[in-house]
């Protein structure tokens, strides 16, 4: 890889605490809202621009401090979802959205299939070739992506507050659910599950190889602020270790 070539890949993927000791791979596919200058805000309003359409509000704060907590790498997108969704494959319309939640996607409209394989190789490729490294430096590594999702959906209250997210390997979401406390109303595959195409992630990069994974959605209101992000980020620390060592010796069912 070239000088330039590791800029641009620098300017939409970084890795945090790149050499913590911990078998935990921590993931933030949603981490930011940030459209690159040359899109032209992909013609959206600056409503649309910070909603939850955009980005995930509170994952990447959580997730920075899980990764203290557990002494765990971090891997996170920095460019919004909306420019490409790092936790969907390049076939998937959801990639590069038209619509997203009640927000058109002017930018997105039309694209070309040059347009779109640009912004794969601009956007999803150096993400995913960067996570498949930081993997590789561990004997036994565990991918544990963080999420966040709003309250109210298409007009409807939510009432789970965390979902316990997987595909088929049920491992580490079964250890997790086992050993939480009550504190949260917690939920399997909800709001989101493998139907809905979220567990892209998790089939690249741990379904493969065998790995322990799960995807963890926290609802957004209970991490508004940063006592909360960082109040919350321990509790999951505290659950998420516990949960990897109740798992470590389950063989995996796939």
């Amino acid at each position: 890889m070239n000088q330039t070539q590791q800029m641009n890949n620098d300017a939409v993927v970084e890795v945090l605490n790149a050499s913590g000791a911990s078998d935990i791979v921590l993931v933030c596919e949603h981490a930011s809202a940030f459209i690159p200058t040359a899109l032209n805000d992909l013609g959206l309003s600056a409503e649309a621009r910070h909603s939850h359409a955009a980005w995930d509000p509170g994952a990447k704060a959580v997730a920075c401090e899980m990764a203290r907590q557990l002494d765990a790498p971090l891997v996170a997108s920095k460019v919004s979802r909306l420019v490409y969704d790092c936790n969907r494959p390049p076939d998937a319309p959801s990639a590069m959205p038209e619509r997203s939640e009640v927000f058109d996607i002017p930018g997105n409209k039309k694209l070309t299939r040059n347009d779109r394989e640009t912004r794969v190789a601009r956007y999803y490729t150096p993400f995913h070739d960067r996570l498949k490294q930081v993997l590789s430096t561990k004997p036994d590594p565990v991918v544990v992506t963080i999420h966040s999702f709003t309250p109210i959906y298409q007009g409807i209250q939510r009432e789970v507050e965390v979902g316990i997210l997987y595909d088929q390997d049920t491992r580490l979401a079964d250890a997790m659910l086992e050993v939480e406390t009550g504190t949260f109303v917690t939920r399997r595959n909800d709001p989101y599950g493998p139907a809905d195409g979220v567990t892209h992630t998790l089939k690249e990069h741990a379904l493969p190889q065998g790995r322990r994974n799960v995807m963890i959605e926290i609802r957004n209101d209970l991490i508004e602020t940063a006592d909360a992000q960082t109040s919350l980020a321990i509790q999951m620390s505290r659950w998420v270790a516990d949960a990897v060592t109740q798992s470590k010796d389950i063989s995996c069912r796939v």
